[in-house]
């Protein structure tokens, strides 16, 4: 058996490989349709809401409000999400997911399904439940967000390149 450099084959590694090679790869997927991986969170979190405040939505993403603006911004010059004055707040905003954007919403549903498959390709339907639930049961010890990527609290932040590109 060859040496391996200490660390090379721990858990934390590999899941840093692999999810690197993955948010990657998602990335490159989605250039088609305009969009990057922070894009996808806030969609699928508009789509699940009516409406959301620029605040609240920040507050699900644990990121600061005004680096929100700038992905909001390019969402609604894609016309996939609409910004409308709080009809109790002129000072705020509500957001909300448009016809284009659901259906956007949809298309990027079935490329992170071929993305999924294919990640997950060695592993039978068992062996991929059996790794999300493990994966689950770390990420919530973690205190992660269930759903929300981590890189969306260090988006715009100096020298934090992983997190501004891979979403």
């Amino acid at each position: 058996m060859k040496a391996v450099a200490p660390g090379h084959d721990s858990v934390a590694f590999l899941l840093t490989q692999l999810g690197t090679h993955a948010a990657r790869r998602f990335a490159e997927q989605l250039m088609p349709l305009k969009l990057a991986p922070q894009h996808v969170g806030i969609l699928g979190i508009l789509n699940r809401a009516e409406s959301q405040s620029q605040r609240q939505l920040a507050a699900t993403l644990r990121m600061h409000a005004s680096r929100l603006v700038a992905l909001i911004d390019e969402l609604e010059a894609l016309e996939l999400v609409a910004r409308q004055a709080n009809g109790n707040d002129r000072r705020t905003y509500s957001l909300r997911i448009t016809d284009k954007g659901r259906e956007t919403l949809a298309a990027i549903g079935k490329i992170g399904r071929e993305h999924n498959d294919v990640i997950c390709g060695a592993l039978n339907a068992e062996e991929r439940e059996q790794l999300a639930q493990l994966l689950q049961r770390i990420a919530n010890e973690q205190g992660l967000a269930r759903g929300v990527h981590p890189g969306y609290s260090q988006l715009g932040k100096p020298g934090n390149a992983t997190a501004n590109s891979e979403g």
